[in-house]
């Protein structure tokens, strides 16, 4: 008896199943969420929660948020961030105060945990929309995230 309630439950739960994609068969022009990329190119909007590359954002005047903490190169399980820093002279101050030369971000290193970004205290990276970076050489991934003459912005502290 058992052997006949296996296969009547088997063909129960196919036809559950095979119910279920039907329907999505016969709906999928009212809410297909595909996108037809490259054809969309211009007008891709990636979701806000989408973990594409990690970002430094800089403002008009070239000041970023990082301090130099390396909080976020101690928590990155893999060694993904390097921040090159040494200690100068604060002009306002006249104390040494430490300061960023390079935060060197290696995207080929990266598994996009989001543990460095969980821990930042001053929220000075963040995840960008970036999600095109085939390269033959993969030193292409290798980025300097803070520019060129930046420097940290007015009212952020360790």
């Amino acid at each position: 008896m058992g052997y006949f309630s296996n296969i009547f439950n088997g063909i129960k739960t196919l036809l559950t199943g095979m119910s279920i994609t039907g329907k999505y068969f016969l709906n999928s022009r009212k809410g297909a969420i595909t996108q037809q990329y490259p054809d969309n190119r211009e007008t891709l909007k990636m979701f806000d929660r989408f973990r594409g590359e990690v970002i430094m954002p800089h403002d008009e005047n070239n000041e970023h948020a990082c301090t130099g903490c390396q909080k976020c190169e101690i928590a990155c399980p893999n060694g993904t961030i390097e921040i090159i820093w040494d200690r100068g002279i604060d002009e306002e101050t006249g104390k040494k105060k430490k300061k960023i030369d390079q935060f060197v971000y290696h995207l080929s290193m990266c598994t996009m945990c989001g543990l460095c970004i969980d821990v930042c205290p001053t929220d000075a990276i963040e995840w960008g929309q970036n999600f095109e970076n085939s390269v033959y050489d993969r030193t292409a991934l290798t980025r300097v995230l803070n520019e060129p003459e930046s420097k940290v912005r007015a009212g952020i502290e360790d």
